[in-house]
This record gives C-alpha cells, sequence and structure tokens, in this order.
C-alpha cells in the first residue's frame, strides 16, 4: 500500500511545473507563518526536495510573525492584492475568513483528492468550501487525556481503567481525598477545555448554515458537567488561564495536577516544558459520555495554503503537497513535530517506530492509543462564524464557567443569543 501510494503520489506531483525544469535558478517562494516550528518541518522538506534533480530547484523565505499580526497582515494583503506570500499557514478558527466572498486561496483537489481514501478527511473539510480544499493540516489534533500516573498511583487508580466521564470524575473524588490534589483543570480564558468536551459529546457552536447551537442540551449538559467538578474541587481554574502559559506549565511540571485533556500535538508541551514529569505522563483516549458522543474530538490546526494571485502559484501547490501529504511528508511531521498525520498510510509503519523523544518520554505505544479513536472523530463545522464564536467561548463562556461558577443554562443561553446577534 506504501509503495502504491508513493507511486501514485509521484504521478500527481509530475504533472505541474515540469517547464521551470529548465531554469538554472532557483524559484523564490515566500512562506509566512506564526509558528516556528512549523519552518523546522518545511525546512528538512525543502532540502530533500532540492536534493531531487527531477524537481525546479526553490527557495524559500520563511517568515515567522506573531499570530494576531500574521493574519491581519494576510488579511490586508488579499484585500489590496499586494504584498501576499506565495504559502501562508492559516491558523484554524481563523480560516473561516480567508473564504468568505472572492477566495484568494487556490484550490488543491488535484493533490487531495486522488488520495483522499487515505487521508483523515474530516481535517482538510474544515478548510473545503464548494468542494474545493484550500489548505493543507499538518496534524488530525485528536483530542486525547495526558495522566499523570504518579498522581494516579498515589490514590490507588489505574488510569486505565477510567472508561467514561463519570469513572474519570469519582477517580477525582479519590485523587483529591488521597493526595489533596485535583484531577484536572478548566481554562477560564480559552476555549482549549469546552469546546473538546462539546465537541465530543455531539455538540459544537454552529450548523453549515449558520444556525446557532451553542444553546442546546447537550451544551448545557457538557457545562453542566463540567461545573460539577468544581463545585466538589475535583477540577480547578488553569492557573495563567489556560494551558499554553509558563504559570500553567511550571504548576503542571512540579506534579500538581492528575490529567490535562488536550489535542495529540500537546505531546511536545510536555517535552519542552514538562520535563520533570518524563516517565509518568501516559496518554490515554479521551473516556466517553454514557449518554453518547464520540471517542475524540479534533482541536486545533492549521491550513497551510497557497495564496492563487501567487506568481508560481502551481510549483508553490506542488511544494505544499510534497511536504504535508506524501509518506516522507507525513513521517517528517511526527520525527519533527510530534504531530499526529493525517495520512492513515503511516501508522504501523516501521518509520513511525524509530526511537525519538517523544518515544523516551511517554514509554508507551503513542500509536496504539491513537489508533483507538482514528475512526470517530467528528468534523468541526468552521463557518465564517466559527471565530465569532471562539471568541464568544474565550471571552465570556469560559470564564462565567470557571470563575463565576453561574449557571451552565443561564451561560449557553447568553452565549447563544450574542452569537446569533453577530449572525444577524
Amino acid at each position: 500500500m506504501k509503495k502504491l501510494l508513493s507511486v501514485l503520489l509521484s504521478l500527481i506531483l509530475m504533472l505541474s511545473v515540469c517547464t521551470a525544469l529548465a531554469d538554472d535558478a532557483p524559484i523564490k517562494l515566500t512562506l509566512w507563518t506564526f509558528q516556528e516550528l512549523h519552518t523546522e518541518l518545511y525546512k528538512v522538506m525543502l532540502d530533500k526536495w532540492n536534493a531531487d534533480p527531477t524537481k525546479p530547484a526553490l527557495e524559500i523565505d520563511f517568515q515567522v510573525f506573531p499570530y494576531e499580526d500574521m493574519h491581519n497582515k494576510l488579511t490586508i494583503a488579499l484585500q489590496s492584492g499586494e504584498g501576499a506570500p506565495d504559502l501562508v499557514d492559516i491558523e484554524i478558527n481563523m480560516f473561516a475568513n480567508y473564504l468568505k466572498g472572492d477566495i484568494g486561496l487556490a484550490p488543491m483537489n488535484e493533490y487531495v483528492e486522488p488520495i483522499a481514501d487515505h487521508l483523515v478527511m474530516s481535517r482538510l473539510n474544515n478548510y473545503s468550501k464548494n468542494g474545493n480544499y484550500y489548505g493543507i493540516d499538518h496534524h488530525i489534533g485528536a483530542t486525547v487525556m495526558f495522566f499523570n500516573t504518579s498522581i494516579l498511583e498515589a490514590a490507588g487508580i489505574d488510569y486505565t481503567s477510567i472508561k467514561t466521564w463519570d469513572d474519570f470524575h469519582e477517580a477525582g473524588k479519590t485523587v483529591l481525598e488521597k493526595t489533596g490534589k485535583p484531577m484536572i483543570v478548566w481554562e477560564s480564558a480559552d476555549c482549549w477545555s469546552v469546546y473538546p468536551m462539546v465537541n465530543q459529546h455531539g455538540g459544537d457552536w454552529l450548523t453549515p448554515d449558520n444556525q446557532v447551537r451553542m444553546d442546546e442540551p447537550v451544551v448545557v449538559n457538557t457545562l453542566a458537567f463540567m461545573k460539577s467538578m468544581l463545585d466538589d474541587g475535583t477540577a480547578i481554574p488553569c492557573p495563567g488561564g489556560w494551558t499554553h502559559t509558563e504559570e500553567y506549565w511550571g504548576w503542571m511540571n512540579g506534579g500538581n495536577c492528575a490529567a490535562v485533556c488536550m489535542p495529540f500535538w500537546y505531546l511536545d508541551r510536555f517535552t519542552n516544558y514538562m520535563p520533570d514529569l518524563a516517565g509518568q505522563i501516559k496518554i490515554a483516549p479521551m473516556p466517553e459520555w454514557p449518554d453518547g458522543g464520540h471517542k475524540s474530538a479534533q482541536m486545533g490546526g492549521t491550513g497551510t495554503a497557497v495564496v492563487a494571485s501567487s506568481p508560481n502559484v502551481e510549483v508553490a501547490k506542488e511544494f505544499l503537497a510534497y511536504a504535508c501529504l506524501t509518506f516522507d511528508g507525513c513521517v517528517t511531521t511526527w520525527k519533527i513535530c510530534g504531530f499526529d498525520p493525517i495520512l492513515m498510510d503511516v501508522y504501523g509503519s516501521e518509520e513511525m517506530k524509530e526511537p525519538n523523544k517523544f518515544f523516551e518520554y511517554y514509554d508507551q505505544d503513542i500509536f496504539a492509543v491513537l489508533s483507538e479513536v482514528l475512526d470517530d472523530i467528528p468534523d468541526t463545522c468552521l463557518t465564517e462564524y466559527f471565530p465569532t464564536a471562539t471568541d464568544i467561548v474565550k471571552t465570556q463562556m469560559a470564564y462565567r464557567l470557571v470563575e463565576l461558577r453561574e449557571d451552565p443554562e443561564q451561560i449557553a443561553h447568553d452565549c447563544a443569543e450574542e452569537l446569533r446577534s453577530q449572525i444577524d
């Protein structure tokens, strides 16, 4: 299967930019990103590309900007028709903003559709409109549990016995009683706690035609569960407001909490910022909801896109496909970034089993855990109003739930009405 896929991709990639081979000077591209880690992947894949004599030589200017600055700069460039890059990383929560009106991004269908059966298409659907795929993600973003086994074992709990959220809550009560430590933190200043819980439970903020779902019973019930853990101390507000702060990393690294629920790509946050927990952290599937839902949720992501006005649009598309859709590119994504690649063919391969810092830190078969959830990860409904919904969750829903401990039904109602007012 691996060889067949490689041949298929090679045939696809050879269909474009053949005329560029006669040019001795490298083709110059510019790539914008807000994530320095991504440039490490692109640089490795660029070196491999340029080592292939059948491909036109490329030179890529990698430019890293702060998150807000880059997206604002891209918006202005696309609207003005001046100064846009050839390739750009667009964060998933922002991507819908660039699918409005005259879309300034180039479709990647000729690379996606021939291998669609090999890809986790729920990720690519996040960056599509009217049958066209405008962004290629680096990872699935499957949400999993990260358990501190030292704390759980001190409380007499085997983390593999936790199958449902009710099990998780009961375990939290024992952990609190035996160790005085909380089971988990909920974010009060971002969406990384609330949205995966809602999405896994079967909820979302919107429908494809922008009908608001934020006050549906599944949302209220999810918030009520989260509040129940806050009320008895098994969950506490996240230090620093969310799980991407120095305050939280230092606190968690000190062994102060039994678990955190985050996407698979959070692997490298532990290896980079919480080194003292090496060998203690184990990964497991999210606990499941007793009343239905899914095995996991997708969270986070970056849709790398080619700007349609690029003078080198075809070679830019080919490089993007080479870096992010080929077997080698996806294996390299795992090795460098610790991401769960979107190409299913890589899982189980010998290349993905080679020793690295992630296997050493977690000391377990990481992909065995991931394989348990890959068949049941729901889509995210990313309409043009999803960024608005996310802002409401960050500034209102999460804070009112976690810090103010308000009534979940009232929170959901007020946030839903605020979203409807933005859409109307």
